[in-house]
């Protein structure tokens, strides 16, 4: 069965760029239907279970205000709802996991129930509809003008969507694909971006590795183990190409140097105070405090008997294939790979892994899917670090912000620019069998023609779809960043929605686009850097 439903402004996709395309389009007026395939909205935040990646820089400058919003609603819900310490609740910049990786690591059931409140008064006054576990399977077009776009949900019911405007804030770029929009996957070639960290051929089907999160307490004397996990054997060998031993270790290659580095895992490990700053230190040395999502000394004593910490490192990166480009049944075999893999993980450090006082294992580790929303202890869907990306009126290549590059000048400074973002360009080993690839970059800005697809008039990307090439993703798919473009994305359709407008007369027409980032600057959004240094 189908029905058929009507909106301004349709958001395939509910991760972070989704819900901030919806919220911007909402507050502009316009009515928006927001589809996503999970039962939390929030995308890397939430569902897939990644505290944010930002900046040195976050809690003064860098982000869109509502971004900014988001951050502070997360603080305040633990103050309100958690038993923290006076000295935890004393602090403006609130650390609830106090883990290395952020300066605000936290439980991603606290970022949904964050986000659900964000949009609730826009459902509850009618403009806002949001379809949860609906994935989108078809889309008709009628010339350059995406007409329709048909999402899936339980039970096999479908729902054909007509709106003015459409934003693909999948995680995979789903839709381009169902509407015909030209775009690219994998590696692009040096010859066709200039890109001095290009290979020479391109390799469309060579793509970043994904993570299937999962998040442990450890309480001691008691055993948790799981069954094993039916590959163990297989994944217990397996060594990557240029890694000095198995995946399963505590021994990897540093990300950015590639030297053999001996991480530390150990549980409730008291480390004293925690400052998250990736700029001088990547924090990743003591694996239980990198990701910890919530501390337990930051609560009244006695009240938890174990940190919890997330297990999103390189040893669950999957690397054996890709979910782009590939049959339903293959995505599905590498989707159940990357699971196995992770309760391999886990069962490896509950049995095998080393402990200080010689000994193996830490069996009392016990899966908490309850802070994941899941029954059977992982994220509710994998952590995706690339997506198919459209061939956009402008494309972001390397040589736009690296620092090795551009030097004291700094990035390019686009005239079109519809925000900004920075973090290093951090490209995971790939399923091509290539290793990490870190550049320093320069604090960047993100063009609107990065947003806007060359030939179709009224889709746009709403996260890390955008046009930018397999180098640069690396760096503009970190969490402030998508929720920036998905931001831009809702309000540019918003925009063209009230005026009559398409994205491309925006874009093209200087009067047109300066009317509209003064809309954006009066939204709270940043279009240039201040001078920083430091990076």
């Amino acid at each position: 069965m189908t029905t058929e439903s009507k909106t301004d402004v349709l958001v395939v996709g509910g991760g972070l760029g989704g819900v901030a395309a919806a919220l911007a389009a909402l507050r502009r007026g316009r009515s928006v239907l927001l589809t996503e395939e999970t039962g939390w909205l929030g995308g890397q935040m939430t569902s897939q279970g990644v505290p944010p990646d930002e900046h040195p820089w976050i809690e003064q400058f860098g982000c869109t205000a509502s971004y900014r919003a988001l951050r502070e609603a997360i603080r305040d819900h633990y103050r309100r709802w958690y038993p923290l310490t006076e000295q935890a609740r004393a602090r403006v910049d609130l650390n609830p996991g106090e883990g290395r990786v952020s300066r605000l690591c936290h439980e991603p059931r606290v970022a949904a129930a964050v986000i659900e409140a964000m949009l609730a008064p826009w459902e509850s006054s009618g403009s806002l509809r949001v379809w949860y576990h609906h994935r989108p399977v078809a889309a008709t077009v009628d010339g350059d003008r995406i007409t329709g776009v048909t999402v899936a949900g339980p039970a096999g019911v479908t729902r054909e969507v007509t709106a003015r405007f459409v934003v693909d804030a999948t995680e995979l770029g789903d839709l381009l694909p169902l509407a015909g929009a030209e775009h690219v996957t994998g590696f692009e070639s040096r010859e066709q971006t200039g890109e001095p960290s290009a290979p020479e051929q391109a390799q469309p089907s060579n793509m970043q590795a994904f993570s299937w999160v999962f998040a442990v307490d450890h309480l001691d004397g008691e055993d948790h183990t799981i069954d094993r996990p039916a590959g163990y054997s297989s994944w217990v060998r397996y060594q990557p190409p240029g890694w000095p031993n198995p995946l399963l270790d505590l021994t990897a290659p540093d990300p950015r140097t590639l030297e053999t580095v001996e991480r530390t895992f150990v549980p409730n490990t008291d480390t004293g105070p925690v400052v998250a700053d990736q700029s001088k230190d990547p924090g990743d040395k003591d694996l239980w405090v990198f990701r910890r999502i919530l501390a337990r000394r930051a609560l009244r004593p006695g009240f938890a008997a174990s940190d919890i910490t997330l297990v999103n490192w390189p040893m669950i990166d999957y690397l054996p294939g890709p979910l782009i480009g590939v049959g339903e049944e293959e995505k599905a075999k590498h989707l159940d790979g990357a699971r196995e893999l992770s309760l391999s993980m886990l069962y490896w450090l509950q049995t095998e892994a080393p402990r200080p006082d010689g000994g193996t294992g830490w069996p009392g580790l016990r899966l908490r899917g309850d802070v994941m929303g899941t029954a059977d202890g992982l994220a509710k869907a994998p952590y995706i670090r690339e997506s198919r990306r459209i061939t956009a009126l402008r494309t972001v290549v390397e040589q736009d912000l690296s620092l090795a590059v551009r030097g004291d000048r700094g990035a390019e400074p686009y005239a079109d620019s519809v925000g900004v973002g920075m973090y290093r360009i951090d490209l995971h080993p790939s399923t091509g069998g290539d290793t990490y690839i870190d550049v320093a970059s320069c604090p960047f800005r993100i063009p609107l023609g990065a947003l806007v697809p060359v030939r179709l008039r009224n889709l746009l990307a709403g996260g890390k779809n955008l046009g930018t090439t397999h180098i640069t993703n690396g760096c503009y798919r970190l969490h402030p960043v998508e929720w920036n473009i998905g931001e831009a994305a809702g309000a540019l359709a918003a925009h063209c929605a009230g005026n009559g407008l398409e994205p491309h007369q925006v874009h093209a027409r200087e009067e047109l686009l300066r009317t509209f980032q003064d809309e954006l600057v009066a939204d709270g959004f940043e279009l240039a850097w201040p001078e920083v240094r430091g990076y």
